[in-house]
């Protein structure tokens, strides 16, 4: 069984065929072409513990992951192993790192294919996935402006420091409430058990990614935000539904559309005149870890065999 650290799985990312994975996860979850079971949790007192698994018919593996978050320190790990033996082909010992890629890359693939062009990002946050989620935008908009806010000033402010490497111009704000109000593209990155966005804080034409409710009880927006989107999109109608902001808006269920059958929508070009609002729950779907463990081997040994040819 090859053993991968986490220093080793590093510079096997590279961000844009990420954000590609994840488009063709999320459209083969879609077409059916996935067993992908629900999630399980584990509450232990000082932590949370998220099991996710995968498997695509014809693929060559299926993923176990574990990602755990205790006294606000990710940990994790992704086994592939044979869709034939059962037997483990790869341990990715990634500390939890390919989880929180996929959760960024998936937020600004999205926003790639709402078309978006904004230059400023807002997100709520400061942990490792909002330094995540301002690189991955970056990669996909022309950003100039980051906005931040988080509770801890001294995590935020090191926050703002990181992610300066991918925007230089970092503005740290008071509350959600002025975030929203300085910019029209907001991503939630939070453990929040009760809004921080209310529907009145949001300008015309905003889209907010909420990516930080994954188990029940979990809360970033003001259900009305759900309720007044223009199109609701979600990573899994079941997920959501019991784990994702959908919960605690179930009245929304008919609306939401699942972005791999958006993603195979014909849609025509972006059309900014009209101020749509959109919203995108997501609560990270175990295809999502299937992808990106097997792209991380793919290039590790697409690498390795590149070194023993020479």
């Amino acid at each position: 069984m090859r053993v991968l650290t986490l220093e080793e799985i590093r510079p096997l990312i590279d961000d844009l065929k990420v954000i590609d994975a994840m488009r063709g996860a999320l459209i083969a979850q879609s077409r059916g072409e996935c067993d992908t079971p629900m999630p399980m949790h584990l509450a232990t007192g000082r932590g949370e513990v998220h099991m996710k698994s995968s498997y695509r018919r014809g693929g060559k593996h299926f993923v176990l992951k574990m990602a755990s978050t205790f006294d606000g320190v990710g940990d994790g790990m992704m086994l592939l192993a044979s869709a034939e033996t059962g037997r483990p082909v790869a341990y990715l010992a990634d500390a939890g790192h390919l989880t929180d890629v996929r959760t960024a890359a998936v937020s600004a693939m999205i926003a790639r294919e709402l078309g978006r062009a904004d230059r400023t990002i807002g997100i709520l946050g400061s942990g490792i996935q909002a330094r995540l989620t301002a690189r991955f935008h970056a990669r996909v908009l022309p950003l100039e402006q980051i906005y931040l806010w988080g509770r801890h000033p001294e995590r935020v402010e090191r926050c703002a420091k990181e992610i300066s490497a991918f925007v230089k111009k970092v503005a740290i704000l008071p509350s959600p409430s002025a975030l929203a109000a300085a910019t029209r593209l907001i991503v939630t990155c939070t453990a929040s058990r009760a809004p921080l966005l209310m529907k009145r804080d949001l300008q015309a034409g905003v889209h907010v990614s909420a990516v930080g409710a994954d188990s029940a009880g979990k809360q970033e927006l003001d259900p009305e935000i759900l309720r007044a989107a223009d199109l609701l999109l979600v990573d899994s109608l079941r997920q959501c539904e019991m784990l994702g902001e959908l919960q605690h808006a179930p009245d929304q269920r008919r609306r939401a559309v699942e972005v791999g059958k958006f993603l195979q929508e014909p849609r025509p070009a972006p059309d900014t005149s009209g101020l749509k609002q959109t919203v995108a729950d997501l609560t990270g779907l175990g295809v999502e870890d299937l992808f990106i463990a097997e792209a991380a081997l793919e290039r590790e040994q697409f690498l390795k065999g590149l070194l023993d040819a020479n």
